[in-house]
């Protein structure tokens, strides 16, 4: 593939936020028979963000998008986009687009086609077309691409010329649903970053649905973790991270050590959940050496070590009872502690408190 440069055309500004949100989503359920499928969601999504909804399959969000959509209506709620009330409105009376996973580009068309046709349904006259469909694979680094087929592009390229027909709209909101699930990992992590860069030229507001976890904390502004219909939390990538609203956001996103009962008494001092991430740990072979200031410590047999080439994962069952999975970088022997005793430490903040359940 022959190296695209970006773009030199003047980038539009980014949309200053205003009083009314660009997605405002009021007491929003769904039912299918008696499931519950959305249960009650309130959320505000600012103009010009980057906002993912994440969470396992049957949490709630593509049903959610959906609606956004226009694909599916309400049981109860509202969604009003920019201040308008389109909750029982047909897709195409919202000002929105959406991108699936599987593309949907039409075969026997040339790449600058697919991204007119939409134009052209709306008779828009050929010469705005053309220029509005070049411009848009300018935006996705796909210029120079516009007279090949859809089979001539690899699974990334073909990502981006639907992102194009989405943008050659003009949206002011752009649903994305899992759109880099097609594809493969290293090309998913180069998608997540171009896909970034993209919004941040365009400037309009992208809803990006995913289940993947390192994929919406790489690409977010901010996150609503979705739990059976629900949302658990909303935050930027590092509150949802380092401060987890519930045990599940904390089991869910990234891999969390949950301390409770008399293992956490005896720990950390204190009744209760509390979440301390595996990265956040140290571990020694030597047990003499105490705590220092700010410091906690737990002492343990290794019970199993994972090597994953960059880092090494340990589980370590912990004297006072429970376990702990500690996470480090690959740069000694991965079979140090294997089957030994250790001690375990880490600053007092980075445990801390969730709420428990119920």
């Amino acid at each position: 593939m022959p190296h695209q440069a970006p773009s030199t055309a003047r980038r539009p500004e980014r949309p200053r936020a205003s009083g009314e949100p660009a997605i405002r989503l009021t007491g929003l359920q769904k039912h299918f028979d008696k499931v519950r499928a959305v249960d009650g969601v309130d959320l505000d999504i600012p103009p010009g963000e980057f906002f993912s909804m994440l969470g396992p399959s049957g949490s709630g969000k593509t049903t959610v998008l959906r609606m956004i959509a226009g694909f599916e209506l309400p049981t109860a709620g509202t969604i009003q986009l920019a201040g308008r009330d389109v909750s029982t409105l047909a897709p195409f009376e919202r000002d929105v687009n959406t991108v699936f996973q599987d593309y949907a580009l039409f075969p026997h068309m040339s790449v600058r086609q697919n991204v007119e046709y939409g134009l052209k349904v709306k008779r828009v006259p050929k010469a705005e077309r053309r220029q509005r469909a070049a411009a848009a694979l300018e935006t996705v680094r796909l210029g120079e691409y516009g007279d090949r087929k859809p089979t001539q592009l690899s699974g990334g390229q073909r990502q981006r010329v639907a992102l194009a027909r989405a943008l050659v709209n003009r949206p002011k909101v752009l649903l994305l649903d899992e759109p880099l699930g097609a594809l493969d990992l290293k090309l998913r992590q180069a998608m997540q970053i171009e896909l970034k860069q993209i919004q941040r030229e365009v400037g309009i507001t992208f809803v990006f649905v995913t289940h993947d976890q390192d994929e919406a904390l790489t690409m977010s502004d901010r996150i609503a973790v979705f739990n059976a219909g629900r949302i658990e939390q909303v935050g930027t990538p590092v509150q949802v991270y380092e401060r987890p609203a519930s045990a599940f956001v904390a089991g869910f996103v990234g891999t969390s050590n949950l301390l409770s009962g008399r293992g956490a008494e005896a720990v950390i001092g204190k009744r209760g959940v509390y979440s301390i991430r595996p990265e956040k740990i140290r571990i020694d072979g030597d047990l003499s050496s105490p705590a220092g200031p700010g410091e906690t410590s737990a002492t343990g047999i290794v019970t199993d070590v994972v090597y994953a080439g960059s880092t090494v994962r340990y589980a370590v069952a912990l004297d006072a009872g429970g376990q702990l999975s500690v996470v480090r970088q690959n740069t000694s022997e991965p079979t140090e502690f294997v089957d030994g005793r250790v001690r375990l430490r880490w600053r007092h903040e980075h445990s801390f408190r969730v709420p428990e359940a119920g």
